[in-house]
């Protein structure tokens, strides 16, 4: 299993599958076969989120993956059309879906029974950050959602950077949300701890913001200490800090020095942050394949 040194610790970086449909709800896949298909791609935790319920995940064989019973719930809509949906990870496999409730009570009824909500792709859904601000509880927004990319609306990054910019410092995971065969193997969110996995220890460590999302770059270290912030993870062309409205850091982008540069990869940088108040940090990666990864938003306040 790869590793990461993660602010310090040495931690087990566990590939997650976090958003997923099967033919239980309207996925072309039965769960046997979803399950075959992600153990046999190198994941290691696979978690059921169908619509409107659950799945009978303790009578499943895993194949080599930690198996978590979750569900995609769907609280009301707003009177104007745009759609509220949510991940619940770690709920009880009986737990049954209930229509028509406000967002957030199906929120608080996730956290009620041990497990954790995840805002699921807001671009899609039509959401602002404003109203995804307004919704407590959750452990993290979809940053990247492959299914929804095909109407150009699977990139939810620019919603998280302003849930930041309002002092919002909240975690985003990549998932495939899997219907069909184009949505595989993606996107996924890289659990990190150093206990054997289980359940709850994936909810754990979603609720401690131990992870980061990826789509190929895997991130070997990052640390911030004295205000320096670095990183060490497989070539990446495009190496981007984001931070507080208009202010970033750049180690690689494509051109860097004139077009004569054209792509070049690096597997390191560092950066020293300035503090602001309010002031937040993230990585931001991209391969030469176009795939993106990226740290969650770190405080940077002096």
């Amino acid at each position: 299993m790869p590793t990461i040194d993660y602010y310090g610790r040495r931690l087990t970086s566990y590939k997650a599958a976090l958003h997923n449909h099967s033919t239980m709800s309207d996925g072309v896949f039965t769960p046997i076969e979803m399950i075959d298909m992600y153990s046999r791609h190198g994941y290691d935790i696979y978690a059921f989120t169908d619509h409107r319920r659950t799945n009978p995940v303790s009578s499943y064989c895993g194949k080599g993956m930690t198996l978590i019973s979750g569900m995609e719930m769907h609280p009301r809509d707003e009177p104007n059309g745009v759609k509220w949906h949510f991940v619940a990870l770690g709920v009880p496999e009986d737990m049954v879906f209930q229509k028509g409730l406000e967002p957030q009570v199906v929120v608080d009824s996730i956290n009620a029974v041990g497990g954790v909500a995840v805002c699921a792709h807001p671009y899609w859904c039509g959401l602002t950050s404003a109203q995804v601000n307004s919704i407590k509880g959750i452990v993290a927004i979809e940053g990247i959602n492959t299914a929804t990319r095909y109407i150009g609306r699977g990139d939810s990054r620019q919603l998280w950077d302003e849930l930041s910019d309002a002092g919002r410092l909240l975690p985003a995971v990549a998932v495939d949300d899997t219907h069909h065969s184009e949505d595989l193997f993606m996107s996924w969110t890289n659990i990190l701890t150093d206990k054997p996995l289980s359940q709850q220890v994936v909810i754990d460590a979603l609720k401690a913001g131990d992870f980061y999302a990826s789509q190929g770059p895997e991130i070997k270290r990052v640390s911030y200490v004295d205000g320096v912030f670095e990183a060490e993870f497989t070539p990446c062309t495009e190496v981007i800090g984001l931070s507080n409205l208009s202010s970033g850091y750049c180690a690689m982008c494509e051109n860097m020095n004139g077009p004569q540069d054209g792509l070049q990869e690096i597997t390191s940088c560092q950066f020293k942050l300035k503090t602001c108040p309010n002031g937040w940090f993230r990585l931001q990666l991209k391969d030469r394949n176009g795939r993106y990864a990226w740290t969650n938003p770190i405080k940077i306040e002096g």
